[in-house]
């Protein structure tokens, strides 16, 4: 089982660009993820790890989860980068992108194991699902290792992955979508792409007690389809979502936030459920609707994303 960890707001920076990592390490974002892969050109990666080193010691992250994305798990320079950051006390989470064999994994949590040096313990492994391949293995992923604590969603390199044609990371293709019949004039009815990558990696960190991030919206100057598509992610379940810029980080944390709203509803439940016990019932009618021990369980998740909300 995963430690408890907020990680609403997974920022993304890249780790050679050195005033947006202080900029980060400086944001309201639960989380931090320097990145040495997509967004770090091949001739900055070596500057970048060690960019990344000096960083994860010299700034104040204040309680911030701070991880470090790899290169690919083929890539000559994973183990090196292992090395070097490994037994950095700051350093939470190594995020492993392209996970598709739980071979693989194993490899990588021996590399961190023996880079730990004096650490209490090793790193932690966060997936990044974002190919078939690594879709169709995801439940193996989940279960490879003790020091995979989440799971995040690829959205950008998963829709290559299937060939879809899509030019907007996160966004679903324009042309997906049902047209109705000519009887009923044709009605066109958008449709998510993401539906069931989200839900099938869902249910995997689920079964084995990870954490849940979904991937960006690549859209950071649309703040309508930034809020839109992290309440998605907050409905569904998900225990947050990366953002690519700061710009998105409100927006994105407060979707993740239980209105007032919500939160009346679950005391009147809860209220209600006490009441019935005490005469010797299970059930009872709220608003017009039954509720029982079920919805005890789903407002405990709710009530934990409100002692969250700082």
């Amino acid at each position: 089982m995963t430690a408890p960890r907020l990680t609403r707001t997974y920022l993304a920076v890249p780790a050679h660009r050195s005033r947006l990592v202080q900029n980060a390490a400086a944001s309201a974002a639960d989380a931090v993820f320097l990145d040495l892969e997509d967004a770090v050109p091949p001739a900055e990666k070596a500057s970048a790890l060690e960019a990344a080193a000096v960083a994860l010691s010299a700034h104040d992250w204040g309680k911030k989860a701070v991880a470090v994305r790899l290169n690919a798990i083929d890539s000559p320079s994973v183990q090196k980068e292992i090395e070097r950051l490994g037994g950095i006390t700051r350093l939470d989470a190594f995020i492993i992108p392209k996970a598709e064999a739980v071979a693989d994994v194993a490899r990588i949590s021996r590399w961190i194991t023996d880079a730990a040096g004096a650490r209490d313990a090793p790193a932690e492994m966060e997936l990044l699902i974002e190919t078939a391949r690594g879709l169709i293995n995801v439940e193996a992923l989940a279960a490879a290792d003790r020091l995979v604590t989440a799971l995040h969603l690829g959205v950008g390199d998963f829709a290559a992955s299937i060939g879809a044609r899509s030019t907007e990371i996160g966004g679903s293709p324009s042309g997906y979508k049902h047209v109705g019949s000519a009887a009923d004039g044709h009605p066109q009815t958008p449709l998510d792409l993401f539906a069931y990558p989200m839900m099938r990696l869902l249910v995997a960190a689920r079964a084995y007690g990870l954490r849940a991030i979904d991937g960006p919206c690549g859209a950071f100057r649309d703040a309508v389809v930034t809020a839109s598509t992290a309440a998605k992610a907050a409905a569904m379940g998900y225990d947050g979502k990366q953002v690519i810029h700061p710009s998105q980080i409100e927006a994105t944390r407060n979707a993740f936030i239980p209105s007032e709203e919500e939160l009346a509803y679950a005391r009147r439940v809860i209220g209600a459920l006490e009441e019935a016990e005490r005469n010797g019932q299970a059930a009872v009618t709220v608003d017009g609707k039954m509720v029982d021990y079920a919805n005890i369980r789903m407002i405990r998740r709710l009530m934990t994303f409100k002692s969250e909300a700082g």
